[in-house]
């Protein structure tokens, strides 16, 4: 899953960066409101932690920008500022959640789990496409009664597969949710990343999950194409 922050705090922002990272997911990071429109422009985001006190633009004014021209991304405010009535304004103007600072690591990424929970497919914390699951809070990932260890990258690209089950998903959509701006590896990177999936899931099985659509990427559902 891929992650925007924009947090002025340099050392802070930094700091989430790295510990999203060490979790697994993919992070690109901003410094003021106006970059967060910038970034956005060029990626496609599954959530967006946004601090409220930026420069050039503040982070309700951003948010309330995003909502207007129908960007539902989830948003996550980080905020030093307590009361009520505060909590309240950035949840009116279209935040998801709020977390005051300051906070505790896992408090972040548990109320990230809860925000890139989609409402249909994800109503508990467990995916599941045939006899393949993927435990959301643990990251533990079976296929029957077999548990499968996955890498990073090869998680949060079976975690977005599973999300959209049923869906093909072309090369650059899968590249954009899994890989940050930091990522050098080469184009090839998405075949290389199913092939490792496909080792580790379909292999030894009759009923293959991951398919290849010629011409249009790859999709992972309970029937052959």
């Amino acid at each position: 899953m891929r992650i925007l922050i924009a947090e002025d705090e340099r050392d802070l922002n930094q700091l989430i960066k790295k510990r999203l990272k060490d979790s697994g997911y993919s992070v690109d990071a901003c410094f003021d409101g106006e970059e967060v429109f910038e970034y956005l422009l060029c990626a496609e985001y599954d959530a967006l932690i946004l601090d409220i006190m930026m420069p050039k633009k503040d982070g309700i004014r951003v948010l309330r920008e995003l909502r207007n021209e129908g960007n539902t991304v989830p948003v996550l405010l980080l905020t030093a500022r307590d009361s009520i009535g505060d909590r309240v304004t950035g949840l009116d103007a279209g935040a998801d959640d709020y977390l005051i600072k300051p906070f505790a690591f896992e408090e972040l990424l548990a109320r990230l789990r809860v925000l890139l929970r989609k409402p249909v497919t994800e109503k508990s914390n467990v995916l599941r496409v045939a006899d393949l699951s993927v435990y959301l809070d643990t990251r533990r990932v079976f296929r029957g009664k077999k548990e499968i260890q996955l890498s990073s990258k090869e998680y949060a690209l079976l975690h977005y597969m599973m999300q959209n089950a049923g869906i093909v998903l072309n090369r650059d959509k899968l590249e954009q949710h899994v890989w940050d701006y930091d990522f050098s590896g080469g184009s090839n990177v998405i075949d290389v990343y199913i092939r490792y999936l496909r080792k580790k899931i379909d292999e030894g099985y009759d009923k293959k999950l991951i398919h290849t659509v010629r011409g249009h990427g790859y999709v992972l559902k309970d029937a052959e194409p």
